[in-house]
């Protein structure tokens, strides 16, 4: 798929072409009743990247990802083979998506055991430690074993990869999360990268795009259209059936004008 970009626009192509950082995003997912919303922070006009632009939680690694950490659920060795990684890059991944989750929604994929999640997380504390998290200040390994939780890697499904694409000055290798909000929590405060948040189903999510009420970049598009029509309960047993490509869109040009188009690498 081709999506021009602005007339008049030229990219840099002298610059030369920035390592992407590894990082993950997390699609939530809530039902209620008939429908199935997902979360989208729109983040600061500000921003250096992606600045107005509605996205789901998610963000690079963090040094504090690597401490060792209570974890229940697929081993870091299972995600290797998912993710087409080392078992490092894997586990990086899997705690930079909770993580993650937990700074920009106050939705935390952990708990006391391997049946049962955390609760009661909507107090100045739990407020104070997501401040934390995101500034840098804790490591989750520490906020977890603090309060007794380990994390739940089973509450996560893989569900696509994306890398931006080589002529951005700031670029990511993104692996997609989805994961259904664990009963008995809800969404707290904005992070300070967000300026508004909404529940919204994808299908209406797709509709504001295509109007051009909400801005969304490509794979988070992609993500809503995959989404449509599963329930937030079954969307982590759906990711297991998931044939995962690379994708790193490219630029093309058609006469005088550039175009961003979506390619796949080949996984093998």
């Amino acid at each position: 798929m081709r999506t021009p970009l602005p007339a008049g626009w030229e990219p840099d192509l002298d610059r030369p072409v920035t390592e992407p950082r590894d990082a993950s995003t997390v699609a939530l997912l809530r039902d209620v009743g008939e429908q199935t919303q997902t979360y989208l922070l729109r983040r600061q006009p500000t921003m250096a990247f992606a600045a107005g632009m509605s996205v789901f939680p998610g963000g690079s690694l963090q040094a504090g990802d690597e401490e060792p950490i209570g974890w229940t659920g697929p081993s870091p060795e299972a995600w290797a083979e998912r993710l087409r990684c080392t078992p490092d890059v894997a586990r990086g991944l899997v705690v930079a998506a909770v993580r993650e989750t937990f700074e920009e929604s106050g939705i935390l994929l952990a708990g006391p055991d391997e049946h049962t999640t955390a609760t009661d997380l909507d107090t100045d504390e739990i407020t104070q430690v997501r401040l934390d998290l995101d500034a840098a200040r804790r490591s989750l390994a520490d906020v977890l074993g603090e309060h007794g939780w380990v994390l739940r890697s089973d509450l996560l499904g893989a569900w696509a990869h994306w890398i931006t694409p080589s002529f951005e000055p700031r670029r990511f290798d993104t692996r997609f999360f989805v994961a259904a909000v664990p009963e008995g929590q809800r969404v707290g405060s904005l992070p300070g990268e967000a300026d508004r948040a909404a529940w919204i189903t994808p299908q209406e999510a797709l509709e504001a795009a295509s109007s051009g009420g909400v801005a969304m970049m490509p794979p988070t598009i992609a993500m809503c259209r995959d989404l449509v029509g599963l329930r937030a309960a079954d969307v982590v047993a759906a990711s297991a059936d998931r044939v995962i490509e690379t994708i790193e869109p490219r630029l093309v040009r058609v006469d005088d004008t550039w175009f961003i188009e979506n390619s796949l690498e080949d996984p093998t």
